[in-house]
C-alpha cells in the first residue's frame, strides 16, 4: 500500500507544479514526463512499460490543442489518467 501512496504523492506533486500556468511549454511537458517516469520506476514498474507509457503520454501532450488549451494542466491529468486506465485495464475481472 505504501508504494501506491508514494506513487500517488509523486504524481500529485508533478501535477501541482503545472497548476497556475496559463500555457504549457514543451519544456514544462518534458519535465512533467520525466517526473512521471521517475515515479513509475521508483514504484518498480518495468522500464519498458514506463518508456512506452511516457512516450504515448508525451506525444498526446505535445499536441497543439493541449499546449494552447484553456486549462492545460487538466488536459495533462486526463491524458495520464486515460493512459493509466489503458495500461491497467478498464474491465473488472475475477481472480
Amino acid at each position: 500500500m505504501a508504494v501506491f501512496n508514494s506513487l500517488s504523492d509523486r504524481l500529485q506533486d508533478t501535477f501541482d507544479s503545472l497548476r497556475g500556468k496559463g500555457r504549457l511549454t514543451e519544456d514544462d511537458i518534458n519535465v512533467a514526463m520525466r517526473e512521471i517516469r521517475l515515479a513509475l520506476l521508483e514504484a518498480d514498474v518495468n522500464f519498458r512499460v514506463v518508456r512506452a507509457f511516457v512516450s504515448r503520454c508525451r506525444e498526446q501532450c505535445l499536441d497543439a490543442e493541449v499546449l494552447s488549451s484553456l486549462n492545460p494542466t487538466q488536459n495533462i491529468v486526463r491524458i495520464v489518467l486515460d493512459e493509466l486506465t489503458k495500461l491497467l485495464g478498464s474491465e473488472d475481472t475475477e481472480l
